[in-house]
């Protein structure tokens, strides 16, 4: 049983991530992380004439590959936390038609990942066994709902960033079971948890969103290492999801007010999902299928080479709404936070 620390923090005990999967679309195959990708498909209409189906086709590739790599029938699964950008996270709920698990629907922006790993962990904690959490998101049906629709080819500013087609797909375990431990060297284990705040930096700017959530992932992480008496250095990553470019600078600003340089231990999956220099993406990534896709498909695989050991995941999401934003309100963020660390055994021993 975990304990809550400090403000908004909680230690989690016997939580394991035991598979996750990422799968792409054609720009972000062609990025630098390319390869590290489960799957990829070619074109952004996958199997279908609309963006939306094309989402829920792809969202769904990504827990058929988790759940396999779980190797684990799917009616394992307790429950099922999974959510995207679109209006009433429509392309989770039509795609879970055909996955018959007790489903939740979630949505906290491009943050959606850490509440449904949060989310679930929390549930295995009292109850279950295994619990799957998924987000997704498309470039063509996010940019036409929260900004302007490709076709219209809308003048864009630098600040601008390229939401993401992806999705990840993680399963999630409160216990270790013989398959897994039999078959794996390393073991990924969520050790803590921070709740984030609302947080308002003031900006108006549905092209800025990178600044307009680097406050709220600034007092997420500050909170997080105040609760548990940490350092930035405690952490071989602070991994963020997405802030991109100028989101990240700010980040990296505010923390330098308080004499704290993050630069050597901070990554943002928006930043490492395209190549700027390369590829017309401006800012960078952004979506909740961004940091999925990155997690699931490129750092777990870091971490299961033991290349990073300890991991602090925070996503960040824009909590924008296009009605309320025409009528000149600010954009809120929240950042939710998530520490997951390896433990290494040797196949066939025993959990010390």
């Amino acid at each position: 049983m975990g304990k809550k620390i400090g403000i908004s923090s909680y230690i989690i005990d016997n939580i394991y991530i035991i598979s996750s999967s990422g799968v792409v679309g054609p720009k972000e195959k062609d990025g630098p992380l390319g390869k590290y990708f489960d799957y990829s498909y070619d074109k952004l209409l996958v199997n279908s004439k609309s963006f939306e189906k094309s989402e829920i086709e792809l969202h769904k590739k990504a827990i058929d590959i988790a759940i396999n790599k779980a190797n684990i029938n799917i009616d394992k699964i307790d429950i099922g936390y999974c959510g995207d950008l679109t209006n009433q996270i429509a392309v989770s709920s039509y795609m879970m038609r055909n996955i018959s698990i007790p489903y939740i629907g979630i949505f906290a922006a491009c943050s959606t990942l850490t509440l449904g790993l949060i989310n679930a962990a929390f549930f295995l904690s009292s109850f279950g066994n295994y619990a799957l959490v998924s987000t997704s998101s498309h470039n063509c049906t996010a940019e036409r709902q929260f900004r302007y629709p490709n076709e219209y080819g809308a003048q864009r500013a630098n600040t601008f960033t390229t939401t993401v087609t992806g999705a990840g797909a993680f399963v999630l375990a409160n216990e270790i079971y013989d398959n897994y431990l039999n078959n794996n060297k390393v073991k990924l284990k969520i050790t803590k948890v921070t709740v984030g705040k609302v947080v308002d930096g003031g900006i108006n700017d549905s092209q800025d969103m990178g600044r307009a959530m680097a406050p709220a992932c600034y007092h997420t992480i500050k909170t997080h290492l105040a609760d548990f008496n940490m350092n930035v250095d405690d952490y071989d990553k602070i991994i963020t999801g997405d802030l991109s470019f100028y989101g990240s600078k700010l980040l990296i600003d505010l923390f330098m007010l308080d004499n704290i340089d993050i630069r050597n231990v901070h990554e943002d999956t928006g930043m490492l999902i395209y190549d700027r220099n390369k590829q017309t993406v401006l800012s960078g990534g952004s979506g909740p299928g961004c940091i999925a896709a990155v997690l699931g498909g490129y750092i777990i695989k870091k971490m299961l080479n033991l290349e990073y050991n300890k991991i602090l995941l925070c996503a960040t999401g824009a909590l924008m709404n296009t009605t309320i934003l025409s009528q000149k309100e600010t954009i809120p963020g929240i950042c939710h936070a998530v520490t997951i660390e390896t433990v290494q055994n040797k196949i066939g021993d025993e959990e010390n």
